[in-house]
Formats: structure tokens, C-alpha cells, sequence
């Protein structure tokens, strides 16, 4: 299926991560990151027309020092720096009169680890959760305030993303996928000091729960030639949560005698109610670096590191659009926009490129499935005569 696609250079800013705020309002962070590049750290608000052009609306810089952002969610119902010790890795920006400006900070890095920082940001359905979390470690948090809601939990394995269903939340690790139940209502006990300050009583902090976790789903299988795979991504289908995706890239298998086969990328379609995997496609033989799920569920995008950015369906997983060089590095993100209408991948390359999704893209075609429904009738019919003559 062919699609309407356009590139846009964007001048000394390597894009990590992208959202949309609205059918037309796209974020996208990047810059140099913590080296000394010369290239300043900024958040970017773009607007983004149906024809694929884009226009700067608003630019936020970072403080010099803060890292380069790499992940970035956002809540479409709701319109610093490291001091101490402590990084307040996780912040929210209100975008307001065409403006971001920064709302609240939260630390919640717990390695210990001064090159860790924060991998994934994810929001729940319902607004009322955010997770933050690191190289090996989250936290949940409520949102907007960002307070916790339970301890921070440390993973044996790397975090690669995280998904919230109404009821769960999963956490794809390289090894497994993490399933979480929800807490309903937040569990906190709170007395007043004996210590006073100034006359004022001081509150104890709140006595958090921890979460319960439900089960461990370990990674699929290899292909031939591989010694296993590794969870790269994982999204719960926004209407129907008893369906997750996932992506797993296979680890080629080391011999000194042979030559190691190429790594490959598999989409799988999983039953939550089971846990098995009803669906698995192979989409490419490179593995994939980021993967997203339309707001109507129809539709599932990836970008991999063959630079190729392409287009599924999310019900057969059958391939839809494939745009073989998208960028000249593998892409950072890829992010549908609210009306499933435009696709936005973007690259460390400097680059991002505004796909149109085609309008059949993710429908039945009912005369497609009429025309196979009348040939196999005719072939039935074909089948009876060839019978009837043989009994003559």
C-alpha cells in the first residue's frame, strides 16, 4: 500500500522521543545529551497539517547540565537541574497559550548509577498514573502530582518499555514482561510527629504498598539460528485490553566455526486472559529500535535498524505501508497522532518524516472479501460439474 510521506531536516537536533498534544501539536525532544556537543537540549512543540508540513510553534530549552530527553508521554484530557545528589529526572510541562513551561519534578532513579537515567515515561488510560522508569528499575507514580503511590522497584533485567491496560501494568524487560495489578485506591497512613517545628505538627510520610506482581511472561523463542530473544517493546490495545503487542528481536547465536545469523524482528499478538501468543509475524531481519499502536487500535508502526519505518494491522499483523530509508539513522520514535491520520517517525539524523496513513489503511475492504467469497464459489461450483460428469 502506498503512502504520501515527507522529510524535514531539522537543523543540529538529533530527535530521541516524540508525543502527540493533539490532532496537529507534536513534541519532540532531543539535542546533544549530557556531552559537551554544543548542541542545546531543548523540548519542541511543532504544528503538524494533514499536507505533512510543519511549522515551529514553541521551543523550551534545557538547563545546561540536564540530560537529553529520551522519553516523553502525555495526557490529552489535561491542558532542573541536578542538585544534592539528587536528579529530578521525572518533569511535567503544561503546554499553555502555545508555550510549555515546566510544572513539577520528581527524583526517582534508585541504582545509584550516575549514568543511569530515565528510559521510559508512560501514562495510564485514565490519567491517573505515570511510571518512570530507569535502565533497571521504576516507580509509580499518580499523576499530575507526582507523588508516589508505591516503593520503586528494581528489575534483574533491562527496562525496555512499559504499557498500562485499565487493570495491569506490564513492564517489558530484555527477559520477561513484568504483569502488575493496579492498586484501586492508594493505601497511605499518616500520624503527626512528636517533633514540632515553628508550632506546626509535622506528617510522617505515607506508608506505601507495594505492588503486586500477577505473573512473569518469559520471552518467546528463537528463530533458527538464535539463541533466544529479547522484549524491545510491548502496547496494550486501547480498546480492547485482553490484547497486548509486543516486539522481540532474536540474539544471534556466537560460533566460532560459523558465521552468525542476521538478527530478526517479531511482532506478537498476545492473549491476556491466556497469556499465549494467537498471532507472530516476522517483519524484517534487522532488529526493531521503537514501535507504537494507533489510538484507534487499527494500526501498528515501527521503525527498525535497516532505517525502515513501517505500517501494520493490528488485527492480522499483515504488512500495510513500508518506507524502506526512511532516515539515515535507525528511527528513535515512531508516534501516531490522535486521529490515526499521520504518522511522525524521527532520528538522531536530525531528521523527521511525516507519513499520511492511507485511508484504507487498517479497514476491511468488504469488496476485497466479496470477491474471494465468489471465487470459491465458483470453484465449488466447477467442483460439482467435475463430478457430475465423472458419474456419466
Amino acid at each position: 500500500m502506498r503512502a504520501q510521506h515527507t522529510h524535514h531536516f531539522l537543523t543540529a537536533f538529533p530527535v530521541y522521543c516524540s508525543v502527540f498534544l493533539s490532532p496537529t501539536h507534536l513534541v519532540l525532544g532531543g539535542g546533544g545529551g549530557a556531552s559537551k556537543t554544543g548542541i542545546k537540549n531543548k523540548l519542541r512543540v511543532y504544528d503538524v497539517s494533514e499536507n505533512r508540513s510543519i511549522n515551529l510553534v514553541s521551543e523550551l530549552e534545557l538547563e545546561p547540565g540536564d540530560d537529553s530527553p529520551t522519553s516523553i508521554a502525555a495526557n490529552l484530557e489535561a491542558k532542573e537541574q541536578m542538585k544534592n545528589g539528587q536528579n529530578q529526572n521525572c518533569r511535567v510541562f503544561a503546554f499553555k497559550d502555545q508555550k510549555l513551561g515546566l510544572v513539577g519534578t520528581r527524583g526517582t532513579l534508585v541504582s545509584g548509577d550516575l549514568d543511569d537515567f530515565q528510559k521510559v515515561t508512560a501514562l495510564s488510560p485514565d490519567g491517573k498514573f505515570v511510571v518512570a522508569a530507569g535502565t533497571s528499575s521504576f516507580q509509580l507514580l499518580s499523576f499530575p502530582s507526582l507523588e508516589p503511590v508505591a516503593p520503586p522497584i528494581k528489575t534483574d533485567k533491562e527496562i525496555y518499555d512499559v504499557t498500562f491496560s485499565p487493570n495491569l501494568l506490564v513492564v517489558a524487560t530484555t527477559a520477561n514482561l513484568l504483569v502488575y495489578a493496579l492498586p484501586g485506591e492508594t493505601k497511605s497512613k499518616s500520624s503527626p510527629s512528636k517533633n514540632k517545628k515553628k508550632g506546626k505538627q509535622k506528617e510522617s510520610a505515607a506508608v506505601l504498598s507495594e505492588l503486586e506482581l500477577l505473573r512473569t511472561v518469559d520471552a518467546p523463542a528463537g528463530a533458527i539460528g538464535s539463541t533466544g530473544s529479547t522484549f524491545r517493546a510491548a502496547k496494550f490495545h486501547p480498546e480492547k485490553p485482553e490484547i497486548l503487542y509486543t516486539v522481540s528481536n532474536t540474539i544471534p547465536a556466537r560460533s566460532r566455526t560459523k558465521k552468525a545469523a542476521p538478527m530478526q524482528a517479531f511482532v506478537c499478538k498476545w492473549n491476556t486472559a491466556t497469556w499465549n501468543a494467537d498471532k507472530v509475524r516476522k517483519v524484517g531481519d534487522k532488529g526493531l529500535t521503537c514501535f507504537d499502536i494507533s489510538a484507534n487500535g487499527s494500526l501498528l508502526a515501527f521503525g527498525s535498524a535497516d532505517c525502515s519505518v513501517g505500517i501494520l494491522d493490528a488485527n492480522t499483523l499483515a504488512p500495510l505501508v513500508a518506507i524502506l530509508k526512511a532516515h539515515e539513522f535507525p528511527p528513535t520514535t515512531v508516534k501516531f497522532n490522535p486521529t490515526s491520520s499521520l504518522l511522525v517517525s524521527a532520528s538522531a539524523d536530525n531528521s523527521i518524516r511525516v507519513i499520511g496513513v492511507p485511508d484504507s489503511a487498517g479497514k476491511t475492504s468488504w469488496g476485497f472479501i466479496m470477491l474471494i467469497l465468489i471465487t470459491l464459489f465458483i470453484a465449488l461450483l466447477a467442483f460439482a460439474a467435475q463430478q457430475s460428469l465423472l458419474k456419466l
